[in-house]
């Protein structure tokens, strides 16, 4: 019979969608399989609308078989076939779909679910077979036709015989090479593996004959080899399940087999959205971060499926960032797909669909905050700092969204607590928010600066992760409270009479602080502060960048450093403001050796290194040899 030519522009379409559109070879087989559903779907359908279309919905199948020997894999089902002037028009012409037409003559009608709506996912079975074959015949007719294809050079279609209606789709694979293993899709465990990943709730079984071994009965080393047809396919979604009908260990189960994890969720969400966009969906919030969770190689994204066809294993446009620890699956028969069903092309209604889930997170997330405690503070801790980051990295555009699911150390029991409950907890009169910063709760509460905010009866929250100051700097306030650092000039509890009194006593010693301002050289100013209760001295900082933004910054393995403008603050009323000011008339030069000393500690205290503690260690030893 003579060949028949593609269309030029066919020929094209072809070989870009075979070299470019398809990045995944094995994703052939789930495009052939969603064909085939697709055609039982349209006899199921019609059987339901025409009385004369008597068929046994239950037998409804799709079958897999292999031939080793001749390479040959093939995809059958009992739908509702096509007649020879079909195969000519639907695969005669790249990017004709019969779905897609059956789709919009039936699109004022309800309930039909068509996955193949783009005709060009059966050519991606040239990506893997050297040849085609299509051999099809259409239900209550008798006749049956052969198509027949090696690429875009063309196809040949006659008439061939075939026992009953529905479709063979007969791949011939290509020869191995270096760099493909084509025989592999040849292997049961290959196209089990396929049909679960990607085919796992098409609505219609998937069989597959496969050879079952088994000891002979009084042998010890002689097998039984048995033959029969196995289903690889789940059928129906645990997500298309009635919720009230679902075990709490089926989700647990679903979840532990979907994504690898030996520990039970934290959450999870069963979610079922009808409207202008129809989706169902199962989110779990794990229990714990994936080793990977804080890597450049973690991936976020949730499962999506097509009439639960998987369309991507990790669709990141339905997580924002801050929530991307969530795994799930998303299921919409409305999602349009591309000719590749690799990317999306409705973008808005991903978006609307995106928009509702996150919704649905934070929600869930504050009823698990208000109602099971302990599993929440187990989730912050895992995944607290990617709420930060959601803060700190918008700029401050997801404050409303996200400052509520945020949590701090508090020095009321040095226990986590949310902004709300410290706000609920404020002093009479009290307009700020107090901090503090450090490597640990025990760190920060020995700060000098914290001792004098709790001795006036103020809450202070405890900031013991790196992320934990810059997020505070981008919520500025919190139900109109400003949020102050104990460690900077604002933090001043004074009254105005004993803020008076001390600026007249640091202007009466403003000659002694240059002199020592002169002897360290990295302080913007030195001088007294009645701030401090039994401490010697401290660091505050002034401007921006705090000192404990300084050593974050300044941890980080780039070439951007910064430094903190910081004031060296002494306890008026510590003895060793007397002896400064007593070594300003007699000995000036001592008191150089003494700023530098009282810099050092104060710089120990912070946390700070010390860049000549050589120097230091002279000094320290020459006082106290005297």
């Amino acid at each position: 019979m003579a060949k028949k030519q593609f269309k030029a522009e066919s020929k094209k379409l072809m070989d870009l969608m075979i070299n470019s559109i398809y990045t995944n070879k094995e994703i052939f087989l789930r495009e052939l399989i969603s064909n085939a559903s697709d055609a039982i779907d349209k006899l199921h359908y019609r059987s339901l609308t025409d009385s004369t279309i008597e068929v046994d919905k239950s037998q409804f199948k799709i079958t897999i078989s292999v031939d080793k020997e001749a390479r040959t894999l093939t995809i059958s089902d009992n739908g509702c076939g096509m007649s020879q002037a079909e195969l000519e028009e639907n695969l005669g012409t790249i990017a004709k779909s019969g779905s897609f037409d059956f789709k919009n003559e039936n699109e004022h009608k309800k309930d039909i679910d068509i996955i193949g709506q783009f005709g060009v996912g059966f050519y991606s079975s040239f990506m893997v077979a050297q040849k085609v074959q299509v051999i099809s015949r259409k239900f209550n007719e008798e006749n049956a036709s052969l198509w027949e294809s090696e690429g875009v050079n063309g196809y040949t279609l006659e008439s061939t015989d075939k026992e009953t209606y529905g479709t063979d789709i007969i791949l011939t694979l290509k020869e191995d090479t270096e760099e493909e293993n084509y025989a592999k899709y040849l292997e049961e465990y290959t196209i089990r593996e396929l049909v679960k990943k990607y085919s796992d709730y098409i609505t219609y079984p998937i069989q597959m004959e496969v050879e079952k071994k088994t000891l002979k009965e009084g042998t010890k080393d002689e097998y039984e080899i048995e033959k029969k047809m196995e289903t690889f396919n789940s059928l129906v979604p645990l997500w298309k399940k009635e919720k009230k009908k679902i075990k709490d260990e089926e989700y647990q189960t679903f979840y532990s087999d979907k994504f690898f994890d030996y520990e039970k969720p934290l959450k999870w969400m069963h979610v079922d959205t009808e409207g202008t966009i129809s989706y169902s969906s199962i989110l779990f919030i794990p229990s714990h971060a994936p080793f990977d969770y804080y890597t450049k190689e973690f991936e976020k994204g949730l499962q999506l499926y097509s009439n639960g066809v998987l369309i991507m294993e990790k669709c990141s446009d339905l997580l924002p960032d801050y929530f991307s620890f969530v795994k799930g699956v998303v299921d919409s028969s409305d999602l349009s797909l591309n000719i590749s069903r690799e990317t999306l092309q409705q973008e808005r209604k991903l978006q609307v669909i995106a928009k509702n889930i996150e919704s649905k997170i934070h929600k869930e997330l504050l009823t698990m905050q208000k109602e099971a405690r302990e599993d929440y503070i187990k989730f912050f801790q895992a995944f607290g700092n990617n709420i930060k980051f959601g803060i700190y990295n918008s700029y401050g555009m997801n404050n409303e969204k996200l400052q509520d699911l945020l949590m701090f150390a508090s020095s009321h029991d040095e226990k986590l607590t949310t902004l709300e409950e410290y706000i609920s907890r404020l002093q009479d009169g009290q307009e700020k928010i107090y901090y503090a910063c450090g490597e640990s709760i025990s760190k920060v509460s020995m700060l000098p600066q914290v001792e004098a905010v709790k001795e006036k009866g103020y809450e202070i929250l405890y900031l013991t992760d790196y992320v934990d100051e810059f997020t505070i700097s981008m919520l500025h306030t919190y139900k109109d409270k400003h949020f102050v650092n104990v460690c900077s000039e604002e933090a001043d509890l004074a009254s105005e009479e004993e803020k008076a009194e001390l600026n007249k006593k640091n202007e009466d010693c403003k000659e002694l602080f240059t002199l020592m301002k002169e002897a360290i050289g990295e302080v913007t100013e030195v001088r007294f502060t009645n701030k401090l209760k039994n401490h010697p001295v401290c660091l505050s900082s002034t401007g921006g960048v705090s000192v404990e933004m300084e050593k974050v910054i300044n941890a980080m393995p780039t070439e951007e450093k910064v430094k903190a403008s910081t004031i060296l603050e002494i306890n008026e009323n510590h003895e060793i403001a007397k002896k400064i000011e007593t070594l300003a008339k007699e000995n000036p030069e001592e008191l150089k050796n003494y700023s530098k000393i009282l810099y050092a500690q104060a710089r120990l205290i912070e946390g700070l290194p010390i860049e000549n503690p050589t120097e230091i260690s002279n000094l320290i030893l020459s006082s106290l040899a005297k």
